[in-house]
């Protein structure tokens, strides 16, 4: 089965969450290359993500725009 470029955004960003340099690095290069419709979804997924990480809320400003 084909894996969507949202599933790998967010493999990707949990993977790295321990950092959230590299983090927000990520987190820029997804936004270039998903759909406005998965950029909406990883909006609600990173709000969520990002309960238990406060370190990376900072990071929201980047889909908040």
């Amino acid at each position: 089965m084909k894996r969507t470029m949202f599933s790998y955004t967010k493999e990707i960003l949990e993977r790295v969450s321990f950092d959230p340099s590299l983090f927000t690095k990520e987190l820029k290069k997804a936004l270039k290359v998903l759909l406005p419709y998965e950029v909406e979804q990883l909006k609600e997924w990173l709000e969520n993500f990002t309960t238990a990480k406060p370190e990376l809320k900072p990071c929201l400003i980047y889909v908040n725009k």
